[in-house]
């Protein structure tokens, strides 16, 4: 019997009907189970590469687009702070119809700076020396090439009451060069005390009296004619000691004090400090220290060739114009400059940049060099022990 008064007919129906839905439903499931997947394949492994490198540059992209601005701000505030930093402020120093005054003028470097300011049309020429027959002879050699009026000053530097008659009778001097240096290359234990002494009073006490003695006539007359420049010549070997150099490169290391402290001293009177720094240079002076120096100065040196007196002059000029503290004379001397900038004074941005950015790797260079000369040292004495 039926429940609920249903024939069994119709529950036979029903019952036929939900099997059909069910089988239906089945044959569903199984065609998109079997057909899908035999019709989709996955993506293979060249296009997922493809796919990742796609997105891996467009996300260097975006951080390269992110951090450029903060890439170009750092070195422009960088620049920026350096240009307000840099002390003393740029100045010209013009040459042309000015007195200028060269100590040790009657030979090389010196008298290749009296031709030099001579041919950039300094109105007056001076030169001083000890020597009174080379100075009448550089004299006239300047005045065949020039024509400029040259006047000679016979002075030792050594003598301060020489020095300050010979400044006062030239008469007031817009650019004083102090060139004068004398040196014996040997190792302190075998240069005689009277040796170092004399390389100190020339190079060091020399030019504090040269300097002395003109800077009352240049303070009292830089209102009237303008900024005043004082370049003092030192040396490589005053940037650098080097193995044989001891007493000259004391004496040379000293023209920097000096003119550090000095620049403070004057920048309030218009008148700027150079400090030129020459390498090896063709003198008469230069050959004969090349032939009586130390054979371990010469191995440690190693410089095939030396700047022409000329070159180092006009270098020299260059940076006297631009009122430039530290004056390099070559790419090596730049680079040395760099290396030991220290405390000293700076009119260029664009240089202080270069000191600040290159301070580490110039770093590394020097200690690249140091480890060189100090392995050739080592290497010189096992030599020189093994043959005694």
């Amino acid at each position: 019997m039926a429940k609920s008064g249903q024939p069994p007919i119709v529950l036979l129906l029903l019952r036929a009907n939900s099997q059909e839905s069910r089988d239906e439903s089945s044959r569903h499931f199984f065609y998109r189970r079997h057909f899908l997947k035999s019709t989709t394949s996955p993506p293979s492994s060249a296009t997922t590469s493809s796919t990742n490198h796609r997105r891996s540059m467009a996300d260097s992209l975006l951080a390269y687009l992110y951090f450029l601005p903060l890439f170009l701000l750092l070195p422009l505030s960088l620049i920026a702070l350096l240009f307000l930093l840099a002390r003393p402020r740029p100045v010209k120093i013009p040459i042309k119809n000015r007195h200028v005054f060269v100590t040790g003028g009657s030979s090389g470097i010196g008298l290749a700076l009296a031709h030099r300011a001579a041919s950039e049309g300094a109105s007056r020429v001076s030169i001083l020396a000890r020597s009174a027959d080379k100075l009448e002879e550089a004299k006239r050699a300047i005045q065949l090439a020039s024509g400029v009026d040259v006047e000679v000053f016979p002075a030792d530097v050594r003598d301060y009451e020489s020095v300050a008659k010979a400044v006062s009778d030239a008469g007031p001097i817009d650019v004083l060069i102090v060139n004068q240096g004398v040196f014996v290359t040997k190792e302190l234990e075998k240069l005689e005390l009277d040796e170092v002494k004399f390389m100190l009073d020339v190079n060091l006490m020399g030019s504090i009296n040269v300097i002395k003695a003109a800077l009352p006539a240049m303070k009292s007359s830089r209102k009237e004619h303008g900024p005043g420049s004082i370049a003092l010549l030192s040396s490589q070997a005053g940037q650098v000691g080097v193995y044989g150099y001891t007493a000259y490169s004391a004496s040379k290391f000293g023209l920097r004090g000096l003119a550090e402290a000095l620049q403070q001293e004057v920048i309030a009177d218009n008148i700027h400090i150079s400090l030129v720094f020459p390498p090896d240079t063709e003198t008469p002076g230069f050959a004969e220290e090349s032939r009586t120096r130390p054979k371990l100065t010469d191995i440690i040196v190693a410089n095939p060739s030396a700047m022409k007196a000329e070159e180092v002059a006009k270098k020299a000029f260059d940076g006297i114009k631009r009122g430039s503290f530290t004056v390099p004379c070559n790419f090596e001397g730049l680079m040395l400059s760099l290396t030991t900038a220290g405390m000293s004074p700076q009119r260029s941005f664009v240089l202080a940049f270069a000191e600040v950015v290159t301070a580490g790797l110039l770093r590394v260079v020097a200690l690249f060099y140091l480890w060189n000369w100090y392995g050739s040292i080592e290497k010189w004495f096992r030599q020189q022990n093994s043959k005694h």
